[in-house]
């Protein structure tokens, strides 16, 4: 069964913030501190800042690596901490950044850290973005392109939105409503745009409805039709001046 997105305003409102990228974000890195909430043990006043910042990058006692901490805007103490791994032999030898972590709200705790590979490309980022001390957002990446974004909601620890990407692009979104652990919503999108949003109804974990986007299926179909004309235009033979000019018999 198929109907319009006209009564599917509680989706398409959750459906609004499907390209937002939280954290460090699909290529960009928050160094400007967000001041908002502080977490638990954290404070707002740098000079009380805990000894343990909750570092998330595995670089203690580790003379191999390389540890770098710098100030980042807003800040009075260093909040980003870079740590760097020498990879190869020889003339491939080289050092590349392994891992990032920030402090984003100047607490004194890191609540950003992301991974990458011996080429420097990102592998995996983990974020509190609610500063509560738990992290509510996991992002993997291909090829240093963000590929999947695993966000918790309610606060349980677990994923209950998983947003997956291609080439950068948003294509697919599974929601969790009931906190099952199963997605019982689907969106389906196509260059950017929610094209169609499957509901599960009864729980068995299949599409019971489909809800479909009427106006994006029209101007689908009227590219197309456009495209196949263009098809048809071009193969039709042409006229020769001498018969354009010709006199009737």
């Amino acid at each position: 069964m198929s109907r319009t997105f006209t009564g599917r305003a509680a989706i398409l409102a959750l459906a609004a913030g499907a390209l937002a990228v939280p954290a460090c974000g699909g290529g960009g890195s928050r160094e400007g501190a967000v001041k908002t909430a502080t977490a638990p043990g954290g404070s707002k006043d740098p000079s009380r800042w805990p000894a343990d910042d909750r570092s998330m990058c595995d670089w203690r006692n580790k003379p191999e690596l390389e540890v770098s901490e710098t100030i980042g805007p807003g800040a009075l103490r260093p909040n980003v901490r870079r740590v760097y791994k020498t990879f190869g032999e020889g003339e491939n030898r080289h050092r590349t950044l392994a891992c990032r972590e920030i402090d984003t709200n100047l607490d004194g705790i890191k609540d950003v850290v992301r991974t990458f590979n011996q080429k420097g490309e990102a592998l995996h980022e983990e974020a509190d973005t609610d500063y509560d001390g738990k992290i509510d957002v996991w992002l993997n990446f291909v090829d240093g392109r963000l590929a999947q974004q695993d966000v918790d909601t309610n606060k349980d620890g677990k994923p209950d939105v998983w947003k997956f990407y291609v080439n950068g692009q948003l294509q697919r979104i599974r929601r969790d409503r009931n906190g099952d652990g199963k997605p019982d919503v689907w969106e389906i999108y196509s260059k950017g745009r929610l094209e169609r949003v499957g509901t599960d109804e009864n729980g068995d974990g299949h599409v019971d409805r489909w809800d479909r986007d009427e106006q994006l299926k029209y101007e689908a179909e009227a590219a197309e039709r456009k495209a196949r004309e263009a098809t048809e235009d071009a193969g039709a033979p042409a006229s020769s001046s001498a018969d354009a000019g010709a006199a009737p018999n």
